[in-house]
């Protein structure tokens, strides 16, 4: 797998927000989602994306170097977001963006409509979640206070990788699959790798993200900017209905039916989400020069 791409310091008035950024072309915003960062930004933009574009992978506000308190709301991270591009002298982006990126990334499309060239929706809600939280999310909060622990679990998770995968992965099938693959494979197995790396430093934006979903709504009607939604039938985490949601209220939405993929859907069935979400970017983005992006 290629290096990631360092990560820089974008300073803003909210303070500094941690951002990795590489490529060029169109500029895409990589949004990452519950116990993420700038790295997992680049995983999702490498899994679904292709050369071509300008990727911009922030770590979102309590995510690794970017301090909870630049925005804490998702109207603020999608402020943050648009004051993020002012100072990179970016016109417009697209964002794509999975599970906890989803709030930021709506109300970003519908507060900048005029920042915002295209939409991509992975796994993302579209209303307030309700659903308890696993037992393990708790636990992992209780221990990941334990010197040593995520070091450990790092440590496990290298050793018994199908193992761990298979807690997002039932089918034992798809599973072998997935894991088998040698480009699907070894991004999952990064995901999983980089969750365990710096974990004190992922979760309070991992709270606050839970705190989001729970307390947010979203004006899907007045998001403008051409979307794609991607959503796996069988997904546990938000349900397959967010996704019908989306598709209804957001004006010309299209999507893209995993049947029986799982929250992981882009890595299981990734090659046809990867097809879509490529050729969605070609068909939205801008002509060379209108994206102020130097390209």
């Amino acid at each position: 797998m290629e290096p990631f791409p360092l990560p820089t310091v974008v300073p803003t008035s909210r303070g500094p927000v941690e951002l990795a950024d590489w490529g060029e072309g169109p500029a895409v915003l990589a949004i990452h989602g519950a116990m993420g960062g700038h790295d997992q930004g680049v995983l999702l933009a490498r899994t679904v994306g292709e050369g071509g574009y300008r990727y911009l992978a922030p770590s979102r506000p309590g995510y690794l170097g970017t301090p909870l308190s630049a925005g804490k709301s998702a109207e603020d991270q999608a402020d943050l977001y648009a004051e993020v591009l002012e100072r990179l002298g970016i016109r417009s982006a697209a964002v794509m963006a999975v599970s906890g990126g989803g709030p930021s990334a709506l109300l970003f499309a519908a507060r900048h409509p005029a920042l915002c060239w295209g939409l991509v929706l992975v796994s993302t809600c579209s209303g307030i979640i309700l659903e308890k939280l696993p037992l393990a999310f708790h636990l992992m909060k209780l221990l990941v206070r334990l010197p040593g622990f995520a070091a450990s679990l790092r440590r496990r998770t290298e050793r018994h990788c199908e193992k761990a995968a298979a807690r997002s992965i039932r089918d034992p099938a798809v599973l072998a699959r997935t894991l088998g693959e040698a480009e699907a494979g070894s991004l999952m197995k990064a995901l999983m790798l980089s969750t365990a790396d710096r974990m004190a430093r992922r979760l309070p934006g991992t709270e606050n993200d839970v705190r989001i979903t729970r307390t947010t709504t979203y004006p899907l009607e007045r998001i403008l900017a051409p979307t794609l939604v991607v959503h796996g039938t069988a997904d546990r985490v938000v349900s397959f209905d967010h996704a019908r949601t989306l598709v209804a209220r957001i004006p010309g939405a299209r999507l893209l039916t995993v049947e029986g993929g799982e929250h992981v859907a882009i890595f299981t069935d990734r090659d046809r989400v990867r097809a879509a979400v490529t050729a969605f970017l070609r068909e939205h983005a801008p002509a060379k020069g209108q994206s102020g992006t130097g390209t």
